[in-house]
């Protein structure tokens, strides 16, 4: 039997921390758990920026961040929305927007830093929350990460048992393949700015190539992907409130990314016994 795991990244491989800074109240929000933010409100649509930290730490604060992206040129992904909306609606609000600053994204930056400067590998992700009612950015945002304990030898012992694993993240994308690197995941099996329908459909076209697909994610918008999966397991070794609809698509509840191996394991094990005593499928969602 073929079987293949699919990850979330943040929350489910790394341990993540982020920060929002609401733009209209002049607050910041740590420890906020932006996905949850964003699906709290139709109009709410959350991009992810190939932005580096030190460049924007360089530069006048007092500047406006829709005219620092359209100067460097930078676009955006867009990671997580529940409203269905187009890019170039999305990009006609935020590079007019005329709120926020540069100094916004580096107060984000900065509170990050100060949480995970003393992990030895950490990734640094910003982005915004667009409300596409109010035409505007509404939180400017900043994710740090770093793998959890135990991630890199739940990888290791998955590949060694011939099971192939991915990732699939609304993070961007030269985030996530650092991150797989050093994890040992294959940069070809990293799909990143992947929204919750895009993850679903990546688990979809998986199990058209392999007997049992795993989803492995822990907030809202792995629901989809969740449910497209033959197995759902959600993970709750970050802290913090999650969705009763996560808990009740969910097949396994675990506290450790390391516990997908023992799952595997044992749809395995199941899988060779039932050829052995003819007993048929162990397991169809």
């Amino acid at each position: 039997m073929s079987v293949a795991v699919v990850f979330d990244s943040a929350g489910t491989l790394l341990n993540t921390y982020r920060v929002a800074k609401d733009i209209g109240n002049h607050k910041l929000l740590p420890g906020i758990e932006t996905t949850t933010l964003t699906f709290s409100s139709p109009d709410r649509v959350l991009i992810v920026l190939p932005v580096h930290s030190k460049d924007l730490l360089a530069s006048p604060a007092e500047v406006l961040f829709s005219e620092y992206l359209k100067r460097h040129d930078i676009g955006f992904g867009i990671s997580c929305t529940r409203k269905i909306t187009t890019a170039d609606e999305i990009g006609d609000i935020l590079y007019a927007d005329d709120r926020a600053r540069v100094g916004d994204l580096q107060e984000c930056i900065r509170n990050v830093w100060t949480v995970c400067k003393e992990e030895s590998v950490v990734t640094l992700n910003s982005g915004a929350i667009i409300n596409m009612a109010q035409r505007g950015i509404e939180f400017a945002i900043t994710a740090g990460g770093w793998p959890f304990d135990g991630a890199k030898d739940a990888i290791t012992a998955l590949h060694r048992m011939g099971v192939p694993t991915f990732i699939a993240s609304g993070d961007r994308v030269t985030k996530l393949e650092r991150m797989a690197d050093h994890l040992g995941i294959p940069r070809d099996r990293v799909y990143g700015v992947a929204t919750p329908t895009v993850k679903a459909q990546i688990v979809n076209d998986l199990r058209q190539d392999y007997d049992r697909v795993l989803m492995v994610g822990d907030g809202i918008n792995d629901l989809c992907a969740m449910r497209n999966a033959d197995i759902a397991i959600l993970t709750v070794q970050q802290p913090g409130d999650r969705p009763e609809d996560l808990y009740k698509e969910a097949d396994h509840v675990v506290k450790s990314v390391g516990e997908v191996v023992t799952i595997v394991q044992d749809l395995i094990t199941a899988r060779k016994n039932c050829d052995r005593d003819g007993c048929g499928t162990p397991y169809k969602r």
